[in-house]
């Protein structure tokens, strides 16, 4: 293990630069990732336009895939993990003992909490290393990795945090049943993954939407991933379509959009009298054109709001990637190293005239590759 590291660090917005760092010895309670993959997502080009900013330098990257190089022994029996051992590291730390972890809600750990999560602790931090955009990873005490399962490979296996998410959103929430009628907004990589877990847990019927060209190959993409309906909301209502198909509203809709201030009123419009909706995606916007509340009253909606993912879903993700039930790894998907990060993430943000692929992924040294 070499006693340095490179690794790319988020200076401020649109300004990345490359650093070495010293890696300290192993404590007992610690360990170092040597980082084979690290998926990237909105998040990452959040963070790297300045729409997420923390006013500090901080190597980014929170979908992380590696092998363990050095792992101290209380770490080792606590994680039942040892050298060698491939890992996901879950982006949030869970201190353990606070209220919100001893209930299961450690994202709000009283520790850790969202404000200091992998991929966004600051560089000055000893030792500085605490994102995926590096050849090694520092996993602190309060670390929850994940075992990878033999024979998944490491780029596929960063797709654990949106499968993890789908499955989360698209079926554990919604308590998702035998017959049900599901919608689901978004025909990303979470989205498909929501249509998945919802087949996966019984679903009767699905319908994946999207809006415009830029979505035609990932909606077609949907169906491959139990989409019984695709649907292009700049063409078609969704839901006179989704009568049209089902025969009646959705029992359940997941809404996994960005930046789309209408598609609230949109969800409640596909949700049957009782039904449940799922928001996962973010508006970035106080606006929300067409919402009616009395509408939530008049159908007595149930609404969700979902903020990540948690262990047990990550779980399941791995072994349904490992399963390939589904054609995960077969997405469309680039793979970059340390030159073709800056490119990539303008490209995610809407910066350049390139379309984004379906799944990004850093690879340490890697050469830039477009399947």
């Amino acid at each position: 293990m070499s006693p340095f590291a490179r690794a790319t660090v988020l200076a401020e917005p649109h300004r990345l630069e490359e650093r070495l760092f010293q890696l300290p010895p192993v404590g007992p309670d610690d360990a170092w990732l040597r980082v084979e993959a690290c998926g990237l997502c909105g998040t990452d080009h959040e963070q790297y336009t300045g729409e997420l900013h923390g006013g500090f330098a901080f190597v980014p990257g929170h979908e992380s895939v590696g092998v363990i190089d050095a792992i101290g022994d209380v770490a080792a029996q606590r994680w039942g993990i040892d050298v060698g051992d491939r890992v996901a590291v879950e982006v949030f730390q869970s201190c353990g003992r606070c209220e919100q972890c001893r209930t299961g809600t450690y994202r709000r750990c009283e520790r850790h909490g969202i404000g200091d999560m992998y991929g966004f602790i600051p560089a000055e931090r000893e030792p500085g290393l605490w994102g995926g955009y590096a050849q090694y990873q520092y996993l602190g005490p309060d670390t929850m990795p994940l075992a990878v399962p033999d024979g998944l490979d490491p780029v596929t296996a960063t797709l654990f945090n949106p499968v993890g998410a789908g499955i989360r959103w698209g079926a554990t929430l919604p308590e998702t049943g035998t017959g049900d009628v599901v919608a689901v907004m978004g025909p990303g990589v979470r989205g498909l993954a929501s249509a998945a877990a919802a087949k996966d847990a019984g679903a009767g019927f699905v319908m994946v939407t999207g809006r415009g060209k830029r979505d035609h190959a990932r909606l077609e993409t949907a169906r491959a991933f139990g989409a019984d309906l695709v649907v292009d909301i700049a063409d078609r209502d969704p839901v006179d379509a989704l009568r049209r198909a089902a025969g009646r509203a959705a029992d359940i809709v997941v809404d996994v959009t960005a930046k789309a201030p209408a598609a609230f009123a949109q969800a409640m419009s596909l949700a049957r009298a009782g039904g449940t909706i799922v928001i996962a995606g973010t508006r970035g916007s106080n606006e929300t054109p067409g919402f009616v509340p009395d509408t939530i009253v008049y159908k007595e909606l149930h609404i969700l709001g979902a903020l990540g993912v948690d262990t047990t879903a990550y779980r399941a993700a791995l072994d349904l990637l490992a399963s390939r039930r589904y054609p995960f790894a077969d997405l469309e998907h680039r793979v970059v190293g340390f030159d073709g990060i800056d490119e990539l993430l303008a490209t995610m943000a809407g910066e350049t005239d390139a379309v984004p692929p379906m799944h990004s992924v850093f690879v340490p040294d890697a050469a830039d590759v477009t399947p």
